[in-house]
């Protein structure tokens, strides 16, 4: 008999479940006979309707069939035996929340402008029209913002029609890596350098190269020798190094790409962080190339959560981008892209990038004061000036197995640069973006303790 209640589940939904766990468990087996919907009816006291909607949803899934003038039945095609073995329920992943954590790519939760972001939205929202497909590229109104931004600000030669709205820089270099394909099968990577660029070029079948990073940037006599036709660099603030290639190198490197029928990737990732002097200019502008592929992202001066990154092609490949892409659009939700429209539009991104260059620098010097402070000779700042994170490098002899025994037991989180990149040293990032100004220290602090413990005594 089956058990039929009142309850907010619909009673033919009670009943289907039922008959269905029966079928299941090889209660009811193939090719028996079900009762008339007039005999449930009258037996469990409920309308026709109900049976036959239940019997329909089990005719509807496969579990029953009908025979003319003969009734339902269960189906004779029906696999008995289901896995009924129990599955062991496991424990749901928890990430840590550390006292500490110095990531390197991230800010502190005052640090959005919410009233604004959610002032700007309210006022978005009802002028979009959700009836209708979004362009494939982007908004049009926040690609020209875009256009207008970065030929003030990075002087970009573009428009935008050129610029292409995509879901974080993965997303980018997945579109760059599709267009690219038919054009070279290889490409060459600055080493050390950023893993998620040649883990996306793998997955695309590249053959990746290997261009060593020195004091001016990447070895131009290297890459010249590697044949390749694609290059993809951070010139403004190498990854990880933050080396700065300089006016005469990029150049060369334009020379290079316009004599070779090459492309530049250039990824700017965090031009708008710099502390101690103004942004370079970009290698795009230089004398109107049409050779760089510029890539740059609202990660780093707004919000990673967004995930809102920009790639700007040149003319000739925006024709291919289209032709590949056709079925697809862009991964930043609409309502997002109108209200980073508007927060460009009425200046508040300027005002924005200003006042997080002016925070960033407070943070950058209290971290670089406090890792002189309470670190002293141990170590080496390798980086500094730019981004979220200072670099420092060990000056003594460091048992690193007990360190990050010490640091979890202590509930602070450091991070390598293996973690993100291909320099496989025990060089480690110092986040100071995730901090508030007053915590800088103590963390630092904290961290020290843990770290003198750990030094090998001579």
């Amino acid at each position: 008999m089956y058990k039929l209640q009142k309850s907010s589940t619909a009673l033919y939904i009670q009943l289907y479940t039922q008959i269905k766990e029966d079928i299941k468990n090889n209660i009811l087996a193939s090719g028996v006979k079900l009762p008339s919907i007039r005999k449930m009816s009258n037996d469990y006291k409920i309308s026709k309707t109900t049976v036959e909607s239940a019997y329909s949803q089990l005719y509807a899934e496969g579990y029953i069939e009908s025979l003319p003038q003969s009734g339902y039945f269960v189906s004779k095609d029906i696999v008995q035996n289901f896995n009924t073995q129990d599955i062991k329920e496991e424990k749901p992943l928890v990430s840590k929340e550390y006292k500490y954590n110095f990531y390197q790519a991230r800010h502190s939760e005052d640090i959005f402008p919410k009233k604004l972001w959610a002032k700007l939205h309210n006022k978005v929202i009802n002028s979009i029209n959700f009836g209708s497909y979004p362009n494939k590229q982007g908004t049009l109104g926040l690609r020209k913002e875009l256009a207008k931004y970065l030929s003030t600000s990075r002087a970009l030669i573009c428009d935008e029609e050129q610029i292409i709205i995509c879901s974080g820089f993965s997303d980018s270099m997945f579109i760059i890596a599709t267009i690219l394909k038919e054009f070279s099968s290889s490409i060459a990577i600055e080493y050390p350098g950023y893993k998620v660029v040649e883990r996306v070029f793998k997955l695309q079948n590249y053959n990746i190269d290997n261009i060593p990073i020195l004091k001016e940037g990447i070895d131009l006599k290297s890459l010249e020798k590697s044949n390749n036709k694609l290059l993809y660099v951070t010139p403004s603030h190498q990854y990880p190094t933050g080396i700065t290639i300089p006016i005469s190198n990029r150049i060369k490197l334009i020379a290079w790409a316009m004599k070779n029928n090459a492309y530049i990737i250039e990824d700017d990732y965090d031009s708008e962080l710099s502390y101690n002097n103004r942004p370079i200019p970009s290698l795009q502008g230089i004398n109107n190339n049409q050779r760089v592929i510029y890539s740059g992202t609202f990660s780093k001066a707004l919000s990673p959560a967004l995930r809102v990154s920009y790639i700007v092609l040149p003319k000739e490949l925006v024709a291919i981008y289209k032709e590949i892409f056709q079925f697809s659009y862009s991964g930043v939700p609409l309502d997002t892209q109108k209200t980073l429209e508007a927060f460009m539009q009425e200046g508040h991104w300027e005002k924005h990038i200003r006042k997080m260059r002016t925070l960033n620098k407070r943070k950058h010097d209290l971290m670089k004061k406090a890792i002189k402070s309470y670190l002293k000779n141990s170590v080496e700042i390798v980086r500094e000036g730019s981004g979220l994170a200072l670099l420092i490098k060990a000056c003594v002899e460091v048992d690193w197995k007990k360190l990050n025994r010490l640091l979890e037991e202590e509930s602070i989180k450091i991070y390598s640069t293996k973690s993100d990149s291909t320099l496989d040293d025990n060089t480690i990032y110092l986040g100071f973006g995730c901090f508030k100004e007053e915590e800088i220290p103590k963390a630092v602090e904290a961290f020290s303790k843990v770290w003198y413990k750990s030094i090998l005594s001579s």
